[in-house]
């Protein structure tokens, strides 16, 4: 069993004992590190082709948050993380690239829980993930993580998840078909085997009609189509409303590119991801 399968188990284990959506939750001092390690090139080709990316030159934008998710499952499923990682809602992400990191490098990863803070609908966690090489920091992220008051039944949504709205006006540039088993895929490249992505009935279990993407694929899949990663210095990309698998998308962007969104075909599909990116000047 991987050590991400293994924090899965652990979290299903001790998620019934902590209280979703607790106000005041005291996080973990603790980071948890990764000793400097060289990238294998094989699932590294793998998680490019399957997002999109070029499978030559610098690694993508997203992996070293894929590298280091291992970590941070294994931070939220300590008996000292106050909130159950079962049914946390992946929100957010902040990914800032100090650099491009080249295949060749070795990278150490450190993961810790940065802040917590109270939201409407529960307590939101931020984590954070720095990639260094040789003591150099070239790569952080910061993600949200939202644990709900109370459990729901059906998938989570926000208020804009459909109709007009920011994301409605700009131009859809590409669209892409998903197929029913993308989950199972992106799981099998990237660790990330959490039952909502796998198959209907495992999903079923979370308030889910059918399997859902990936928040990370999608986000992954935006940049991808970007072009240039390398001369992104910032991105923020916010996740409204799960991907059902299998389903058709329309990606859309500015001129610039600079801000950018996934949503469900026709000028009021539904918004699954929002984004906003800034290039070194």
């Amino acid at each position: 069993m991987t050590g991400l399968n293994a924090s899965l188990v652990r979290g299903a284990v001790t998620s019934p004992f902590k209280r979703a959506g607790r106000p005041g939750a005291t996080l973990p001092a603790e980071r948890l590190t990764r000793p400097a390690a060289p990238l294998p090139p094989g699932p590294l080709a793998a998680y490019s082709r399957i997002c999109g990316f070029a499978e030559s030159g610098p690694v993508p934008l997203t992996y070293p948050h894929v590298l280091g998710f291992p970590l941070a499952m294994r931070l939220m499923t300590r008996r000292s993380f106050p909130l159950p990682v079962l049914g946390l809602v992946h929100t957010w992400i902040e990914i800032v690239p100090r650099r491009a990191v080249q295949p060749t490098e070795s990278l150490e990863l450190c993961v810790y829980a940065a802040e917590s803070a109270p939201h409407r609908r529960g307590t939101e966690v931020t984590m954070a993930t720095e990639a260094r090489v040789a003591g150099e920091l070239v790569w952080e992220s910061r993600s949200g993580y939202l644990s709900r008051h109370a459990p729901r039944t059906s998938p989570p949504r926000t208020p804009d998840g459909r109709g007009p709205g920011p994301s409605a006006d700009l131009p859809a540039l590409a669209e892409w078909r998903l197929p029913a088993d993308l989950g199972r895929r992106y799981g099998a490249v990237s660790g990330d085997r959490n039952p909502i992505h796998l198959y209907p009935l495992t999903a079923r279990l979370f308030g889910f009609p059918r399997a859902i993407a990936h928040g990370m694929w999608t986000v992954a899949r935006c940049l991808a189509e970007v072009g240039e990663p390398a001369g992104i210095r910032f991105v923020r990309a916010e996740f409204k409303a799960p991907v059902l698998l299998p389903a058709t998308v329309a990606y859309a962007a500015s001129p610039s590119g600079s801000a950018f969104a996934l949503r469900g075909p026709g000028p009021r599909g539904r918004v699954h991801l929002t984004g906003a990116l800034s290039r070194a000047s």
